[in-house]
């Protein structure tokens, strides 16, 4: 991946282009909120937002969007399929209801929120369908571990392109990392901070501090050295524009080793293994 400025991008397996730095507005709240949020982001330069049926918030992210000078072609924008909706006939009409809610009328990213045992497959026929009839750019997956993956593609017409699931460096899952690029699925993170627990780290903080950024540019950028687009989530302007500025600096080899050596397994969010859906 080559990381050069805020509206770098990558290249899904299809050829859309894909923006590596994005807003996730998990737990925003709809509304005002959401809509600062979202507008603090395209002000900054963000050109993708990454939003869910489960967030609650796809209208004012729609809002947003809508009212911004920044055309609708230049955004990407992700939503995804909630686990109560999965299926085929409930897909579809989940999809519609989103781009409704959302006031566009395709999607650039539809992802699958979780591998609901039993349906996934059906929830990714319905996906093929909006995909083949060009209501959305790419498709693709979240939370899929390489046993599902494998198993979801068993079935396939198309692959999926894009794989969201929880990484940072105490958690790295390198074999489904290393399955995700064989497979020309692009890896796509969540939590990157921990969810909040990166900033008590010291390693985190003395390497931090040694290139004078901050905990979340280091742990962003780590990411985006390991080909990784991140969607880090603020409702704070100053955060919200911190957390772009990854592009002055590079990390060393030596740093990315050491964050590349903390891998312990360890999951802040739920296990899609072992997931009560």
């Amino acid at each position: 991946m080559n990381i050069t400025t805020i509206d770098g991008a990558v290249t899904l397996a299809n050829g859309v282009h894909m923006p590596y730095l994005g807003l996730g507005v998990y737990k925003t709240k709809n509304g005002q909120e959401v809509r600062d949020a979202v507008t603090y982001a395209l002000d900054a330069g963000y050109r993708h937002i990454d939003t869910a049926a489960a967030y609650y918030n796809e209208e004012g992210v729609g809002a947003a969007i809508a009212s911004h000078p920044v055309a609708r072609k230049d955004i990407f924008i992700t939503t995804k399929v909630w686990n109560s909706d999965q299926g085929y006939d409930t897909t579809i009409r989940a999809f519609h209801d989103s781009l409704q809610r959302l006031g566009t009328d395709y999607l650039d990213l539809y992802l699958q929120h979780w591998p609901v045992k039993g349906k996934y497959k059906e929830t990714w026929r319905a996906m093929e369908t909006l995909y083949q009839e060009g209501k959305v750019r790419a498709i693709g997956v979240s939370n899929f571990l390489q046993f599902q993956l494998e198993d979801l593609m068993g079935n396939a017409r198309v692959a999926p392109m894009v794989d969201q699931v929880e990484f940072h460096p105490f958690l790295q899952q390198p074999d489904l990392v290393a399955f995700a690029k064989a497979n020309q699925i692009q890896f796509e993170s969540w939590f990157p901070l921990m969810h909040g627990r990166a900033f008590g780290v010291e390693i985190f903080t003395r390497i931090a501090a040694k290139h004078q950024i901050t905990i979340a540019q280091l742990l962003l950028r780590w990411n985006l050295q390991r080909g990784i687009v991140i969607i880090p989530k603020s409702v704070r302007q100053a955060r919200i524009i911190e957390n772009a500025q990854l592009f002055d600096f590079v990390l060393p080899q030596e740093d990315m080793e050491i964050l590349n050596s903390l891998d312990e397994g360890a999951r802040m969010g739920p296990d899609p293994a072992n997931f009560n859906f």
